[in-house]
């Protein structure tokens, strides 16, 4: 089933560079099949536009914000909208999925100011249990978020209370060994094509910025974090340093590495059984947390 995946995605691997692949990059999501039980609208959160992923039965004063994937250039919340309808499904929570402004008409930092922004806005809404979910740069944007957000004016005080990221671009300075290593095992990324759409997004700004490359924030008092991250891609040792360093910061991190699996993987639900292995972990990582945390 994997051999299947790298089939179908071979024609994307190191092609999906600057606006004009969105028409390449948004089917690929759309056709994420949805999950059962949800209803989706177009929503609005702290002036944000997004999409509203909402069980028929939720659970009361938690949400999830999801950031997407797309190297910062690429991605919508509407093309998201069954990946992260998926979380609403297990965990029985509304997810909102931020449709925050895109490279390079939008460079850095806008994406962090509307993840902050819609964060911020769901505080707003009355919500006090906030989980925030991304995958890919979307995961890095998370984390960069998380470690924004440790300044209370950039929160109202209020932190979200755990993260889970899959494969997230932690280090826009592409210094991680896997970049090398796992070139030829990728099915999708290159390391060409990540700096040609780090470069659109930083636009002339350094990539090692912390609020840019999480990897080298301040991760003192995160919150719980869980990394899902696969041996075949060049963003392992994004997951695997960044790991280390929360660990190092007393953040309790799970880091769940899947041998043999791409890059966000787990959003390949009902093909391949690793996706709804991973999305049971996750959603239970989010409902214990929550348990744990209840008023």
């Amino acid at each position: 089933m994997v051999e299947a995946v790298r089939s179908k995605t071979a024609p994307y691997k190191g092609a999906l560079v600057g606006p004009l692949a969105r028409s390449a990059y948004d089917p690929i999501f759309e056709a994420i099949p949805a999950a059962g039980g949800v209803l989706y609208a177009q929503g609005r959160m702290g002036g944000m536009e997004g999409v509203w992923c909402r069980p028929a039965v939720a659970t009361t004063g938690a949400v999830i914000l999801y950031l997407h994937g797309g190297a910062y250039v690429l991605g919508t919340a509407q093309a998201y909208r069954h990946f992260a309808g998926q979380f609403a499904a297990r965990t029985q929570l509304p997810v909102f999925v931020a449709h925050y402004r895109l490279a390079p008409e939008h460079p850095f930092p806008a994406a962090l100011e509307d993840a902050q922004a819609a964060y911020l806005g769901l505080l707003d809404a009355g919500y006090r249990q906030i989980i925030v979910v991304g995958d890919s740069a979307g995961a890095g944007l998370t984390l960069a978020l998380l470690s924004h957000l440790q300044d209370a004016t950039a929160s109202d005080g209020v932190k979200p209370v755990a993260a889970v990221v899959m494969s997230p671009w932690t280090d826009l300075a592409l210094t991680g060994k896997s970049m090398v290593d796992k070139a030829i095992e990728d099915p999708m990324l290159t390391r060409d094509m990540l700096a040609a759409n780090a470069a659109l997004y930083l636009n002339h700004q350094a990539s090692t910025l912390a609020q840019a490359s999480p990897l080298y924030a301040n991760l003192l008092g995160l919150p719980p974090l869980q990394i899902h991250v696969g041996t075949s891609e060049i963003l392992l040792d994004d997951s695997v340093r960044y790991a280390e360093r929360a660990r190092e910061a007393g953040v309790a991190v799970t880091m769940h590495t899947w041998q043999g699996m791409p890059h966000v993987f787990p959003s390949m639900a009902g093909t391949l059984k690793a996706a709804d292995e991973a999305l049971a972990i996750m959603a239970s990582f989010i409902q214990d947390t929550l348990k744990a945390n209840a008023p």
